[in-house]
């Protein structure tokens, strides 16, 4: 998936100006497709953001992020329901807290964001973040 921009610069018949600009991706499929998928900032502390790129803005959908052990035990579910203005989201915040409440320790975690669209479209991608304590 490879983020473009174009930009124009018109001109009418006095010789006024005017100039607009628009982001778009190319995608290889129709499919939805996930990129740039990560957390910020990693490694941390207290906190965390969620975010991704995607080649469906406008289109309702819903986001999970699991948060798992490297053993495979998951210890916290997020998600949300949204609809991207763009082709970024940048929304789903952590506390660095499990499922119970309770502050999960340092080391190294890997996450599962999976996204699925209001038309039954679905993508997930596997990623790591590291506790700092």
């Amino acid at each position: 998936m490879q983020g473009h921009t174009l930009s124009l610069k018109v001109w009418d018949v006095y010789n006024n100006s005017s100039e607009a600009t628009t982001d778009f991706i190319v995608s290889e499929s129709a499919q939805i497709a996930l990129d740039h998928v990560l957390n910020y900032p990693n490694p941390f502390t207290t906190h965390t953001t969620f975010m991704f790129e995607h080649n469906r803005p406008f289109v309702t959908m819903d986001v999970q992020v699991q948060i798992f052990t490297v053993s495979g035990k998951l210890i916290k579910t997020l998600s949300t329901h949204t609809t991207p203005s763009g082709y970024r989201f940048e929304g789903l915040d952590w506390d660095g807290l499990d499922d119970f409440g309770d502050r999960i320790g340092k080391g190294v975690y890997v996450y599962k964001l999976r996204i699925k669209t209001s038309d039954g479209d679905t993508a997930d991608k596997f990623e790591r973040l590291v506790v700092l304590r």
